[in-house]
């Protein structure tokens, strides 16, 4: 395990001179940079380094008794086994993102990262608090099949700092060929849109190939600019309220008086937006609402 570093803290000297630099090219081209919102995403990032520490301790050990006692192969660690991981990963970070837009008990941890109203490269540190403790489920799989612990938390680091220089608005497109089979800017600008047409799409970590697969894939268009943040914005840079407010909106509503268990349980499992009277508005009803409109133009 020692051959396997957490890249992500020899990452963040990258991070700050990237920040830095995207700072610059900002005020130059706008004359201003919203800092407390850029402070705010950094404390989120901070925190999360800080959890990681013991969040990990419970995937690692997770991961580690699957891989010795449950593992169907033995896979080696050789160049071929890291490429094949780096797309077995991609594809289960796919599903990951993309239940984490569609269950409410997903959303609580993942609404964070949406939460800001900008989009640039303090907004990629704008992490999770909870989601580490419960969302590697959606890896499980590859110990499973024989990859080694070590070799799937480094690719899951990989991941996410490809996923860093992504969230920026200082890149427009880049050549058609490498829009068509990576994640890039244009693709996740997409993905951190209220509009109604950009909800809950564009999943992916590095490989765009899953949306177009899954059908979950929209791209930027000229004629709807990207609107950042959430349908309902948590107006805050309290980073605590930022970290918990949506784990408290969904026990309120899974604990209200007079609902039935079966719909308890469903306050935490159908998409964020239900309600159990039926006057709950979710992203697919915005999108059909935003549609007819268009129809009407």
């Amino acid at each position: 395990m020692s051959t396997f570093p957490y890249i992500i803290l020899f990452a963040i000297p990258f991070f700050v001179i990237s920040i830095a630099l995207e700072v610059y090219v900002i005020i130059k081209q706008y004359k201003k940079y919203d800092y407390k919102d850029a402070i705010t995403s950094i404390s989120m990032g901070s925190g999360n380094v800080l959890l990681t520490f013991f969040s990990k301790a419970i995937v690692l050990f997770c991961f580690l008794y699957i891989y010795n006692n449950f593992r169907l192969f033995t896979i080696p660690m050789v160049w071929w086994s890291f490429i094949l991981l780096l797309f077995l990963d991609d594809f289960c970070y796919y599903w990951f993102h993309r239940i984490s837009h569609e269950c409410r008990l997903f959303w609580a941890s993942h609404v964070v990262h949406h939460s800001s109203k900008k989009y640039n490269l303090s907004t990629a540190l704008r992490q999770t608090w909870s989601g580490g403790f419960y969302t590697f489920i959606f890896w499980i799989v590859l110990p499973f099949l024989g990859f080694h612990p070590g070799m799937i938390l480094l690719q899951m680091s990989v991941s996410l700092i490809y996923q860093f220089w992504i969230h920026t608005e200082t890149i427009n497109k880049l050549p058609k060929w490498f829009e068509a089979i990576f994640n890039t800017p244009s693709h996740h600008r997409v993905h951190h849109g209220s509009n109604p047409i950009y909800l809950d799409r564009n999943h992916a970590g590095i490989f765009i190939i899953w949306d177009r697969l899954f059908g979950t894939f929209q791209a930027e268009l000229d004629s709807e600019k990207v609107q950042y943040g959430l349908t309902a914005n948590i107006n805050t840079n309290n980073p605590i309220k930022i970290a918990f407010q949506e784990w408290i909106a969904m026990l309120k509503d899974a604990s209200m008086k007079k609902v039935s268990f079966i719909n308890r349980l469903k306050y935490l499992v159908k998409p964020p937006g239900w309600k159990h009277d039926g006057s709950g508005v979710n992203s697919n009803d915005l999108k059909k609402e935003w549609l007819e409109k268009q129809v009407l133009k």
